[in-house]
């Protein structure tokens, strides 16, 4: 589904640089840059608990006003401290509600693989896709069904069904977003590969050789 529009008012900052950033991350503020739709970056901070509750309740798409003015603005990226606990810096990009976007969206697989129940193992090779959509209609991910996977088996971006209403993918269509490896196979071909390195090992006398003079 769609994340709801929510309106959030932001506070410009004049102050730049990393020092400034990490004060304000003391006062319980998030430092956000504004952009796009041919008008200039604006610096601002959110409180961080209005970011918060955007970013875990899932929001792709804002009312943004800063100085009485408001704007439609898109989640462009999110900056995460070293931990992932806690937002330290936001991209918003203006846009119109009517307008399409590329934005990238998380790729989440549902299901179990027959392939994974049949000792297989199960590889996310990209863990987001690019897309097209009206901004107002950005999902806040992609399913993905695995339920039908077998070993040796992939799933390609050309694979997709059943996407949102309005969505198309942008991403390659060779891209793979899940597979199943044979473990067996990986583990025997270690083990030959195991196997050769010591016989050759054993072919060369078993060591350096030591010569006097």
């Amino acid at each position: 589904m769609p994340s709801s529009i929510e309106k959030i008012v932001g506070q410009p900052r004049t102050v730049l640089g990393s020092t400034a950033c990490r004060r304000l991350r003391r006062q319980g503020l998030v430092p956000c840059n504004v952009y796009g739709h041919k008008e200039g970056a604006v610096a601002i901070t959110i409180e961080s608990e209005l970011v918060n509750a955007l970013v875990y309740g899932g929001s792709k798409v804002i009312d943004l006003e800063v100085d009485g003015k408001l704007d439609t603005a898109l989640v462009k990226s999110i900056q995460w401290n070293t931990f992932s606990t806690n937002v330290i810096h936001i991209d918003f990009v203006r846009v119109d509600a009517n307008e399409k976007v590329h934005v990238q969206v998380p790729v989440v697989l549902r299901g179990t693989a027959p392939g994974v129940v049949a000792g297989g193992g199960l590889e996310q090779p990209h863990h987001t896709i690019e897309i097209e959509c009206l901004a107002v209609e950005v999902p806040d991910e992609i399913q993905v069904r695995v339920g039908a996977l077998q070993i040796g088996q992939y799933i390609h971006v050309s694979d997709l069904k059943d996407l949102p209403k309005g969505v198309t993918v942008i991403s390659p269509p060779e891209t793979v977003l899940a597979h199943i490896v044979d473990l067996k196979a990986i583990g025997a071909a270690l083990d030959a590969e195991d196997a050769a390195a010591e016989s050759g090992v054993a072919a060369s006398g078993g060591g350096e050789s030591n010569s006097d003079g």
